[in-house]
């Protein structure tokens, strides 16, 4: 058994449009041993009021990558959020140009991953956080 405990994931949403989180976005999380192996499904969660997602699955021991899918369509759709994006213009039905953003990037074992999402609908960005 190794010595090296598994690596760990954290994130956060924070809809810049309207300068608050993005709450209800379903994340799910997936992890491979290799550049050269097959992506895993590991589950998924939703971020909370706050824009946090807490609850993530754990990462399996020898991870070397680690994918996030946000799906932001549902999010961008809500009508929450378009109350609030009251003067936005709409791309399409959804209100989102890109429907889903998804983070691919490597990690070390024993080390802690934060990576937030600055979201509008019409672009983002990431980050590795702390």
């Amino acid at each position: 058994m190794s010595t090296f405990a598994a690596a760990s994931v954290s994130t956060h949403i924070l809809d810049t449009s309207i300068g608050r989180p993005a709450a209800d976005v379903a994340i799910s999380l997936a992890a491979r041993t290799g550049s050269d192996a097959q992506w895993v499904a590991l589950g998924g969660s939703a971020t909370d009021p706050d824009g946090r997602c807490k609850d993530l699955p754990a990462l399996p021991e020898g991870t070397t990558h680690v994918r996030l899918d946000f799906e932001t369509e549902s999010y961008f759709a809500s009508k929450k959020q378009a109350e609030a994006q009251q003067d936005a213009p709409r791309v399409r039905d959804s209100g989102a140009f890109f429907p889903e953003v998804a983070i691919t990037f490597a990690v070390t074992p024993g080390e802690h991953y934060h990576v937030p999402l600055l979201l509008n609908p019409f672009g983002y960005s990431v980050y590795r956080g702390s």
